[in-house]
């Protein structure tokens, strides 16, 4: 197994948009949303909507279909099985909410890829609705993290999950989003570790600002091409060199053949990301 921590945001990081506002928008209450936004927190407006969509007589079938239509690039799930299949532990850190996500996942066939999703919780209840929690309950509390929204710091997360993986033995960690909510867990990766923002969204733009505030190297990633290619040369390479280590004597793992079908010329985005002026 790598000694690898895969960890992939989910909105615009796996599918292509947003599955809040896709459940929204496709099920015709886009307008309602607008008008209960500026007074309520993102999460609880979640479920609010969910209740007014299960007042109106939509189905928690009718929301299932939708979210089997949400666009993703036809890359992500070969990348992530790919990844999978190389050993690593691949996780889940989103602001999207557990019943959305393993949805989707279910549907892609790549559920089980997925070792921990760390997500707001989500469940049908008796009368057939879907109910939205906050992954940190807000009401009673705070996180104490000024970056992040109420409902959930991904920066804590992942602090968790390197805390988990000491006790393991050291592992990397290998970061994907694109998000203002995956700057925080970004500024908590470690030197070995390696962050891959998807390049002008809010957490590129974000890191680009503050460049000299990450400790791990930076690898942009444009669409799941882009993705794909970055990731699995990333895997490759952490692997080749931990054996190199361990295994001083072995002959190179590129000529392995799980690893023939992996790219080997070096992509530009692999290159740290320039201080900017």
């Amino acid at each position: 197994m790598a000694g690898i921590v895969v960890v992939f945001d989910f909105d615009k990081t796996i599918i292509e948009l947003d599955s809040d506002n896709w459940v929204v928008d496709e099920l015709g209450f886009t307008e309602l949303f607008n008008q209960l936004l500026p007074s309520m927190p993102w999460n609880s407006l979640m479920d609010k909507m969910m209740g007014e969509i299960h007042a109106h007589g939509k189905t928690i079938e009718d929301i299932e279909e939708v979210l089997k239509r949400a666009p993703i690039h036809p890359r992500i799930v070969p990348a992530i099985k790919s990844a999978h299949a190389l050993g690593c532990d691949l996780r889940i850190v989103s602001d999207a909410n557990v019943f959305f996500i393993e949805t989707i996942l279910n549907h892609l066939g790549i559920r089980e890829c997925f070792s921990e999703i760390n997500t707001n919780p989500g469940y049908v209840d008796d009368n057939g609705r879907l109910r939205i929690l906050p992954y940190h309950d807000f009401h009673t509390s705070s996180h104490g993290c000024h970056r992040c929204p109420p409902n959930m710091c991904k920066g804590l997360i992942i602090e968790r999950i390197q805390a988990s993986l000491a006790k393991e033995g050291k592992k990397k960690i290998i970061y994907l989003g694109d998000g203002v909510g995956d700057f925080c867990p970004s500024l908590k990766l470690k030197e070995e570790d390696h962050m891959m923002p998807r390049k002008n969204f809010p957490v590129w733009d974000l890191i680009c600002e503050n460049r000299v505030l990450l400790k791990a190297e930076i690898h942009e990633w444009i669409d799941g091409e882009d993705l794909e290619l970055i990731l699995l040369q990333l895997i490759n390479s952490i692997i080749i060199a931990e054996e190199k280590i361990f295994n001083p004597t072995a002959q190179l793992l590129a000529s392995d053949c799980k690893f023939q079908t992996i790219p080997i010329s070096v992509h530009e985005s692999l290159h740290p990301l320039p201080v900017p002026h």
